[in-house]
This record gives structure tokens, C-alpha cells and sequence, in this order.
């Protein structure tokens, strides 16, 4: 990761080494808050215009550093950082996509993505089929003449399903569509979607890769030509990066395998943990055996320590019970969002997935006795302590 910094430090200078230049590199990440960059001359306008930097919506050394730190990240040719996870979804569907063209999803997907294919794309006249990725013919099936995109999480949200990405991007590509593919559950320390045949890879930046619950940013990452394509309709969009976040970010991703690397490995023991309570009726991590793709995970992923730090459980459908077992819990806090470094759970019935039908979110194994769970970097023993005397609620 240090060579990704330095690398990125470079492209504040525009490439220039800092050996035999009357400047010094500086210690920390400089933050550039500046809406615009000075010029004397046309042909200094030209030549920024051209290769440098000139209005904060239009490039941004902080951004462009952290895209760069992030195609290393991903091992992408180039990459793009916007305001949002949802803002480099939509930004890159309607750069790919036009009028009559057709997308298969994966069913099993985050709340606010599953409106973005079922009504915002709709709106712009592009269809899309919602299909169990659990099955290859099914995806098989969906294919039409007009599909030019094939979409899913690596991990499924709130529910762990793990997509098949070498079969998908087969499919994808046998049928000239894009396989697109959404790496904020794992992050390319477990899993690096583009070495798997993906065409993009994006992720929500506020959850793992930022890691402190203290900035909003997206990445998207692709082949040059893709995201020299998406680049003017990020302007266009106003979806840019904040360089306040995109500094933030850069600075934390500095941990980012530390962090992540510690989250799976107590994730996978929490999980396991936790599958062993009489209280929880189901654990949904790719690590456990009884987990349905669990020899899928294990050609994925590295190990069962290297999967996700991600997690979901159910407990009895009791809310009164349910709200004291959320006020028995001293290190996990409930919280909107997850990738932190402290442990945070989240209750996709009434948050994420509110907005579904009951019969439909159950058919995706949602209920209202099911909780997501972001493990921090907390010792193991004390997250499974404090799950299991918050559990015993459920005794009385």
C-alpha cells in the first residue's frame, strides 16, 4: 500500500519526481480545497485544459490522487471517484446504457440499487429482469438480444449471497454485455473483481476503504476507454468527489488491509459463534459450512478469514424482545451505515429494505427478526461475549 501513496503523492506534481525539484515531498497528504487553479497565459489554459487541473467539478489533485490509489487497489487500468456509492451506480448505467437496452440484476440486492434498476432506469426507457444469481441457468435465461448489462454485489446485501463472477462474466461477454459488479461488502483485499473477468468494478468508499465513519465518496473502476466515456457525464451529473472526502479517504485507506483483514477474521468467528447460540435460528457468512455457496466462497476468496467482514443473523420475530437485546449490547451500535471500525448493526426491515413488500422480502430470506452486522476491530471474545449476554433476552 505504500507504493499506492507514493504513487499518488507523484500525481500531485504530474508525474514529476521530486528528486532534484526545489520542493519536498510533504509528510502528509496535502488537501486542496480550492474550487479552481490560477493560469497566465492561453497557453497555460490549454495546457491544463489538456493534462493538469482547473475546476473542482472537472478534475481535483485529492480526487485524481485517490482514483489512482484505487486502480492500483482494484488493478484497473483507470479509475473515478464520485460523491456516492449510489452516485458511481447511476453515473456509470447511464454513461453504458441508452433507450431499449436491457439489464439482468441480481435479486439479491442493496434496497436503494433496487430501485435504481426497477425505477429510476425505467424512466429513461432501459428494462431490467431481477433473477436469483444462486442459479447460472437462470441468468442464462434472462439474456435477451437487447441486454447490455449484467449487475451484482460480490456479497449480497443484507442476505451474504455471493455471485459467481468468472460464470457471470462469461455469460456477459458470449452475449457482448458488460459485467458490472459491486466490491463494497469485500473490498480488493479479499476479492479483486476485474482478475475475475468484470468490466467495472465500483464501491461505496464510505464503508471499508475509508474504515472511520467519516466520509462519503464512490469509486468506479474500469478500462480507460469506459471511464474516459463516464468522465463527462460525471460533470454533467454534478456526481464529482468531495476533495475534503477524497483527502480523508486517501489518508485512511493507508490501514485499509490492516483494518479489513482484522474485520473478516472476527467476522468468520463471530459468525460461527453466533450460528452456535439456541437464540439465533440462522448466520449468513460465506465462512460457515452450512452457508449454501460456502465451495463457491472457498474458490473466491482465499480462506474463510478472507471473505467479508460482513454478516447477517435472525433472531425470534419479538420487537419488544428485539429492542432489548439492541439495549443490552455495549460494543455493537446501531447505525446506518457499516465498514467502520467499530462493530455496527442494522435492521433491513425497517431501514435498507422498508420500502419492499413483506412477501417479497421474505422470499429473499429478509425478515424482521434478521439483523446486518459490520464487524469491527474489536477482540473476538469480546464481541462474542457481549452477543451472547445480549441474546439471553430471548430466554425470558
Amino acid at each position: 500500500m505504500s507504493e499506492t501513496y507514493t504513487r499518488a503523492s507523484e500525481l500531485l506534481y504530474h508525474g514529476h519526481s521530486a528528486k532534484g525539484q526545489d520542493y519536498n515531498y510533504p509528510a502528509s497528504f496535502p488537501l486542496f480545497t480550492n474550487t479552481s487553479f490560477t493560469m497566465n497565459s492561453l497557453a497555460q489554459v490549454r495546457e491544463a485544459y489538456r493534462s493538469k487541473f482547473t475546476y473542482v467539478r472537472t478534475n481535483n489533485p485529492n480526487r485524481e490522487a485517490l482514483a489512482d490509489m484505487v486502480s492500483y487497489f482494484e488493478n484497473g487500468e483507470k479509475s473515478l471517484i464520485c460523491s456516492s456509492g449510489m452516485a458511481a451506480i447511476t453515473t456509470t448505467l447511464m454513461t453504458v446504457l441508452k433507450p431499449g437496452d436491457h439489464i439482468i440484476c441480481n435479486s439479491f440486492i442493496y434496497g436503494e440499487t433496487f430501485d435504481v434498476m426497477t425505477k429510476l432506469m425505467r424512466k429513461f426507457g432501459v428494462e431490467s429482469d431481477l433473477v436469483s444469481f444462486d442459479d447460472m441457468d437462470q441468468v442464462r435465461a434472462a439474456v435477451k438480444p437487447n441486454t447490455k448489462l449484467i449487475y451484482s454485489e460480490v456479497c449480497a446485501n443484507p442476505t451474504m449471497n455471493i455471485a459467481d463472477i468468472p460464470t457471470l462474466a462469461e455469460i456477459a461477454h458470449k452475449n457482448g454485455a458488460y459485467l458490472m459488479i459491486d466490491n463494497t461488502f469485500t473490498t480488493a483485499v479479499s476479492i479483486r473483481p476485474l482478475d475475475l473477468g468484470a468490466d467495472i468494478v465500483i464501491s461505496s468508499m464510505t464503508k471499508f476503504m475509508n474504515g472511520h465513519s467519516n466520509a462519503i465518496s464512490g469509486s468506479i473502476t474500469a478500462s480507460a476507454q469506459i471511464i474516459d466515456a463516464i468522465h463527462p457525464i460525471r460533470m454533467l451529473c454534478g456526481t464529482p468527489g468531495d476533495p475534503y472526502a477524497a483527502w480523508t479517504i486517501a489518508t485512511n485507506m493507508q490501514t485499509v488491509f490492516l483494518r479489513v483483514k482484522k474485520q473478516m477474521a472476527n467476522a468468520a468467528q463471530l459468525a460461527a459463534a453466533l450460528e452456535k447460540n439456541p437464540h439465533v435460528s440462522k448466520v449468513n457468512h460465506p465462512s460457515l459450512e452450512s452457508f449454501p455457496q460456502h465451495e463457491l466462497a472457498l474458490k473466491l476468496f482465499a480462506g474463510n478469514d478472507a471473505m467479508t467482514g460482513m454478516m447477517s443473523f435472525i433472531v425470534p420475530e419479538d420487537m419488544e424482545k428485539i429492542d432489548q437485546f439492541m439495549e443490552r449490547l455495549h460494543f455493537a451500535r446501531y447505525a446506518t451505515t457499516l465498514g467502520g471500525i467499530h462493530t455496527t448493526l442494522n435492521h433491513p426491515v425497517t431501514s435498507s429494505h422498508s420500502h419492499m413488500p413483506d412477501a417479497d422480502r421474505r422470499k429473499m430470506g429478509i425478515t424482521p427478526g434478521m439483523f446486518r452486522l459490520s464487524v469491527g476491530i474489536e477482540e473476538p471474545e469480546d464481541l462474542i461475549k457481549d452477543f451472547y449476554q445480549a441474546l439471553e433476552v430471548f430466554d425470558k
